[in-house]
């Protein structure tokens, strides 16, 4: 997604509304084509419990980090993946009981963030999800976290539709931001609304007086109300995009910095860099209710 759309997108001022209608025509092709696409759609049962973390938005909303901190609250989950970023093809298995079988370009940056945060973790990546469901079953797995699957209309799931504390653009894509209506907050079992039903807490490691920001995660100004004391420059690269290490250490040296500051997902793509690295650890923390939710749903599924 590139930086042009979530200027608009996600800092929507006065004169962008020329180009928003301008691009409606195409924003009403695009919304018939979902609305017939979730009419036509048969829902497959996968006889196991399902729990999809998604967003009617595109860009982040913090579905990352909800995963880990709910399906660390569970056992024997598979956590499916798309796989956003990476550099392969075809169903890979990133982790199975905690061991790492892949590395960060194999399985995308997210899925690679989960496989090393979750304690015995399963994470499956495959551009068809219900692929990856079936073989998470084949490998055993008791519950399985479909990570951004709202608009995998097609499967049979316990819908979590997270959403953002503010938005500014309401238009479906390309004249704002969302995939599909915002009326279709209604079609989730339940609707996680930040900074009420989950807050974000940032923690640094290794900060240093003189930093650069760093990253590689979509709509990045979200980022500025939780930054330290001591950046000097911010340099923000395209959602999932991988790093060169001299192009890093090149920015250090124009900037006079001691260190990169970077997010946790940023971070799995530096892991062999040698450079002097500043970390920013989000966690969130979520309502007790909504984890009660999710249990009562996995405690009360017939296959």
């Amino acid at each position: 997604m590139s930086r042009f759309f979530e200027k608009f997108w996600f800092d929507t001022k006065w004169y962008h509304y020329f180009l928003i209608i301008l691009l409606l025509p195409i924003s009403i092709l695009w919304t018939i084509f979902m609305i017939v696409r979730r009419f036509l759609a048969i829902r497959e049962n996968f006889e196991i419990p399902i729990i999809s973390i998604g967003n009617l938005q595109v860009g982040g909303t913090g579905k990352t980090p909800f995963i880990i901190e709910l399906a660390s609250n569970f056992k024997n989950v598979y956590v499916v993946s798309r796989g956003y970023g990476r550099k392969s093809i075809g169903l890979v298995q990133v982790s199975k009981n905690g061991k790492l079988l892949s590395n960060v370009e194999t399985s995308g940056d997210e899925a690679f963030l989960i496989a090393t945060t979750i304690k015995n973790s399963n994470v499956v990546v495959s551009e068809d999800r219900q692929l990856g469901i079936e073989f998470a079953k084949t490998q055993g797995a008791g519950i399985i976290f479909l990570d951004d699957g709202f608009n995998q209309v097609n499967i049979e799931k316990f819908e979590i539709l997270l959403q953002p504390s503010c938005v500014t653009n309401y238009f479906p894509i390309p004249s704002g931001p969302f995939r599909e209506l915002y009326l279709y907050e209604k079609k989730a079992n339940l609707v996680a609304k930040e900074d009420i039903d989950f807050k974000r807490v940032v923690t640094f490691e290794n900060l240093t007086s003189s930093m650069i920001l760093v990253t590689a995660i979509a709509n990045p100004t979200r980022l500025d109300k939780f930054l330290p004391n001591g950046v000097v420059k911010k340099y923000y690269f395209d959602d999932h995009s991988y790093f060169n290490e001299e192009k890093l250490k090149q920015l250090l040296t124009e900037n006079s910095a001691t260190s990169l500051l970077v997010t946790e997902k940023d971070a799995v793509k530096m892991s062999d860099f040698k450079l002097p690295i500043s970390k920013m650890r989000l966690k969130l923390e979520i309502k007790q209710n909504i984890i009660d939710r999710v249990d009562k749903f996995i405690k009360g599924y017939e296959k």
